[in-house]
């Protein structure tokens, strides 16, 4: 065999060694991929079943506590309890303690300096959309709420039927105050002034 040909017949050897060393490299990462893969979707079950096996149990008696004291909200939350802001112009804070089947009542306090503030009083009713909050004294006043990410946000505007719920044109409208408690009890307690400003506790009786 010539020196050109022997070069040629080497030159083709070593091409299909490095094909068949090529085909053999990927049939063995095809295989670790099938070998792998069912693991790591394995450990994906395995992990999202330990999460479910985590979560709360509601009847632990810590967890029973928490919930009855307001530190933890319960799953299915009703208005019952406590909901205040503090901001540059005083303090805005609600009560509501449950007033029969389906029912709370509430008071209200919102302040808009030293010498101005507003108090209403009514009661509140669930309803598909949110919870109805009925204004006593005030005839057709109403609004529905709601309670986005535990905070009570009155509507932007209020019915005209409201206008005399607080003195100086000031207004409930778009008022918002989170959620600071979930407790009957802390609800009972929170104090808060009148339109004499004298301290009282509104839902404690």
């Amino acid at each position: 065999m010539s020196k050109g040909r022997s070069f040629l017949w080497q030159k083709e050897k070593e091409e299909d060694g490095a094909s068949t060393s090529s085909a053999r490299t990927a049939s063995w990462a095809a295989l670790g991929l099938g070998l792998i893969l069912p693991l790591f979707l394995a450990g994906c079950d395995r992990h999202a079943s330990d999460a479910a096996s985590s979560e709360i149990d509601a009847g632990n008696p810590l967890e029973i506590a928490a919930r009855e004291r307001g530190v933890v909200r319960p799953d299915t939350a009703p208005p019952t309890g406590v909901f205040e802001r503090a901001h540059e112009l005083g303090r805005d804070a609600m009560c509501a303690v449950p007033d029969g089947a389906g029912q709370w009542r509430f008071t209200v306090s919102a302040s808009y300096g030293p010498s101005l503030s507003c108090v209403a009083s009514g009661t509140i009713r669930q309803e598909d959309a949110g919870w109805r909050m009925r204004f006593a004294g005030t005839e057709g006043c109403e609004a529905l709420v709601q309670e986005e990410e535990d905070e009570l946000r009155l509507p932007g505007r209020l019915p005209a039927q409201c206008d005399s719920l607080c003195p100086a044109h000031a207004s409930l409208s778009g008022l918002r105050l989170p959620r600071a408690s979930w407790s009957e009890a802390d609800a009972k307690r929170l104090q808060i002034r009148d339109g004499r400003g004298n301290i009282i506790q509104p839902c404690a009786g």
